[in-house]
């Protein structure tokens, strides 16, 4: 492979999953998110547009090293994920004063960056292989990692952290036993997968963005040929069968499961492909908005993020 076609490579997969970015914010109504139509106070939809634009390099940077992987020229525990993770946080924060936009977005998309530039390395791109060399790059994963995402944690400063009961994130010394007990990132993540889908998805091979999420927004963009609607019911798709853990730690689990069975009942009615569904959904999404966003279905907005990129390296176009 060229130095060209290394730089190619990297550069499709950057614009993959940029597209994905762009593709999920801009989906609407949302509910309870920032969309095209919907803002929050503090961060509005043009502050996740300009967090797009900051991503872009960052997951061009995290293709080339998968490449350099596929090529043998580095093993995956030289990745360096951890650090393409604070990298990549403190480069979205430095593009616009929204606060965290797209934290748990990135710690999804990077491995999944690093994976399609090793696929595609010597091999016709499948989603298989994809999900394949994702759970090689988690499963490399070293100390180090762990370290630089505790400290990409911290610039970003996300809501609705909590207090774990083992190598908590806020504190210091958590640091320093990660590195004595030769923890790495992925066996951090298998501590927190009960509270935090996202660190679920590292450790089950990302099975909802797979297994529940990619099939359903297939199904839906074949049956309405609309990517809006495909999006927006993949987002209630998922948030119906995985109560969302930013809500449950926020605001407790038994309001997340209400939420989950809501998001349900609004599927069952048809949602944005019908009058009754799409009312009931403006209504949700008017219901989960408050200032303090305690009913803020973020993960799930991240899941549906992957879910999309997922679909753009398969080769979905609009």
């Amino acid at each position: 492979m060229t130095v060209e076609t290394q730089f190619d490579v990297a550069r499709h997969v950057a614009e993959c999953l940029q597209f994905a970015v762009l593709l999920e914010v801009s989906a609407y109504p949302k509910p309870g998110n920032v969309h095209r139509t919907a803002d929050f106070e503090e961060t509005m939809y043009e502050h996740f547009l300009a967090s797009a634009v900051a991503l872009a390099p960052c997951f061009r940077d995290a293709a080339q090293n998968g490449v350099f992987v596929g090529q043998g020229k580095i093993s995956p525990d030289e990745l360096g994920m951890g650090k393409l993770i604070k990298e990549t946080v403190g480069h979205v924060k430095s593009w616009q004063r929204g606060g965290n936009t797209v934290l748990g977005t990135i710690i999804l998309l990077m491995p999944m960056a690093s994976a399609a530039g090793i696929t595609l390395t010597k091999e016709p791109f499948s989603v298989s292989r994809l999900r394949k060399h994702i759970m090689r790059v988690v499963e490399s994963t070293t100390p180090i990692d762990a370290i630089n995402v505790y400290n990409a944690i911290s610039i970003a400063k996300p809501g609705g952290l909590g207090k774990a009961p083992k190598l908590d994130v806020t504190d210091m010394t958590s640091r320093q036993k990660i590195l004595e007990d030769n923890v790495s990132l992925f066996d951090v993540f298998r501590i927190s997968t009960s509270w935090d889908s996202i660190s679920s998805e590292w450790v089950t091979n990302y099975s909802i963005t797979f297994d529940l999420g990619y099939p359903y927004f297939l199904g839906m963009l074949e049956e309405t040929s609309d990517v809006n609607i495909a999006t927006v019911h993949t987002f209630l798709k998922i948030l119906s069968e995985i109560p969302d853990t930013l809500i449950a730690r926020k605001s407790g689990s038994a309001k997340a499961k209400e939420i989950s069975n809501r998001a349900k009942q609004i599927l069952e009615a048809g949602a944005l492909t019908t009058r009754k569904g799409k009312e009931q959904l403006l209504q949700f999404d008017d219901r989960l908005r408050d200032a303090k966003h305690r009913l803020n279905p973020g993960t799930t907005a991240d899941l549906t993020v992957a879910v999309l990129a997922v679909a753009a390296l398969n080769g979905y176009r609009p």
